[in-house]
């Protein structure tokens, strides 16, 4: 063993760690990420993201029809207020509702299941009697309630789809029944196919779309075959093709994707000018009740393409900002639905995710000019309050789930015991709970814990 001059063994020096993992530890941005992940994980992300989220999108959605609807309102010789006034008030009963569906329990959403879809199947079929119906913009989907208020059933029609389907589909799936295709396909089609039937007696292709993609999306949390999946969509695809082709108004809308021209006769007017909008907003936008195209340019500026005067306005930020709270909201919905045990709970949150996630695609891509105009409004953004109170109902719903979880119950009763209950023993009832276990969307074993039948 070598020694050193003064005789004693030399010391045994620790090898120096990689300059690359003092980095990585080091490292701000992996710092934050690892925090940011962690935050992400928290049993109450999904609640947080699902309340404020939908919170945010309604009060900017106030913000931008007041905006968008004062041109509008004086040219039909009303308060500049007008559109905004009855908007706000949709808003504050349709926070009322969400309120009160947030509350209730699971088992008294799939109660109301049946009455829903029966009112709305009545209205739908009332929307149809002369003297009644009311057409808009061509579309006799409307019944006056006297005055200037009107209500479109149709839009009551995706909530009763989504609650009574998922009550539907978790009674099967108790029952051990979903691996038979005609349980799965019946009577949830056939009643599907009524609601659709019925919308489009009145033209209203686009409520029809958004009721396709909802029967679609409970299929598919259902564990629906591929060769079934793709039966289905196979139909409604043949149908929906020959409703387009015999319509030359639809034929005409569809020929407007991508348009940059008004085109003969100004077929691609609206589509034209909602891009002319987008395209002066810029980075930051021309400021707020600044637009130039909603004086009379561009039609529904504060409906159906209220997306348009937000890029105008508010610019490049205002409209990602938009995309990215429809994201999380989007995401929230799918993270409870993958983390539930009870089969009502996965289908009813995956119907909703569904629902305004494809309503929202189908209206910004209108909007940018890649999909066809449909008529849709953006959910809780655009004016409108038949599509406002079941849209923030159905949010209501996501609310009630999220806070249904196991892990978030427990999270949130450390933060606000009640009556003096002390901290420590929820731990421990939360820790009695035992780890949570993620889960994917589609349909589980019959190991499941069982959501009781009605």
């Amino acid at each position: 063993m070598p020694t050193s001059r003064t005789g004693r063994p030399p010391v045994q020096r620790a090898g120096r760690r990689p300059a690359a993992a003092r980095v990585s530890r080091d490292n701000p941005v992996r710092r934050l990420f690892i925090r940011a992940r962690k935050a992400w994980d928290r049993p109450l992300t999904a609640y947080y993201l699902i309340l404020g989220g939908s919170l945010l999108i309604t009060v900017l959605g106030l913000v931008m029809v007041y905006s968008a609807s004062q041109i509008t309102a004086l040219q039909l010789s009303l308060p500049g207020s007008y559109f905004f006034r009855k908007q706000f008030l949709a808003a504050l009963i349709g926070g009322v509702l969400m309120l009160v569906a947030s509350r209730m329990p699971v088992k008294l959403h799939r109660a109301l299941a049946y009455p829903i879809l029966a009112g709305a199947v009545f209205l739908m079929a009332l929307v149809q009697v002369p003297g009644i119906g009311v057409a808009v913009n061509g579309n006799q989907n409307w019944i006056s309630l006297g005055g200037s208020f009107q209500i479109q059933p149709s839009e009551f029609g995706k909530l009763a789809l989504v609650l009574w389907g998922a009550d539907l589909l978790a009674r099967k799936q108790d029952k051990r029944l979903l691996t038979q295709w005609k349980h799965m396909l019946v009577p949830l089609v056939p009643v599907a196919f009524m609601l659709l039937g019925l919308i489009m007696l009145g033209g209203d292709m686009g409520t029809a779309i958004i009721l396709t993609a909802i029967l679609f999306g409970l299929l598919w949390l259902a564990g629906a075959p591929t060769r079934l999946f793709v039966g289905v969509l196979s139909v409604a695809l043949a149908i929906g093709f020959l409703l387009i082709k015999t319509s030359p108004n639809r034929m005409s809308r569809l020929a407007c994707i991508g348009a940059t021209e008004p085109g003969p006769n100004d077929t691609c007017w609206q589509a034209v000018h909602g891009i002319y909008a987008l395209a002066s907003g810029g980075l930051f936008g021309s400021g707020l009740g600044a637009s130039v195209e909603k004086w009379g340019q561009l039609p529904e500026a504060h409906t159906d393409f209220i997306f348009a005067i937000t890029g105008e306005e508010l610019g490049l930020a205002g409209t990602l900002s938009v995309l990215a709270l429809f994201a999380a909201l989007g995401y929230a919905g799918i993270r409870v639905a993958g983390r539930t045990e009870d089969p009502f709970v996965r289908y009813a949150a995956g119907g909703v995710t569904t629902w305004i996630t494809a309503q929202a695609v189908i209206n910004i891509g209108a909007v940018l000019g890649l999909l066809p105009i449909a008529g849709v409004p953006l959910p809780l953004f655009s004016y409108g309050g038949s599509a406002l109170l079941p849209t923030m109902f159905a949010i209501g719903l996501l609310i009630a789930f999220a806070r249904d979880d196991p892990a978030a119950r427990a999270a949130l009763a450390m933060r606000h015991p009640r009556f003096g209950r002390r901290r420590g023993a929820v731990r421990e009832s939360a820790r009695a709970a035992g780890p949570r276990r993620w889960n994917t969307m589609r349909r589980r074993a019959s190991a499941a814990r069982s959501s009781g039948e009605r």
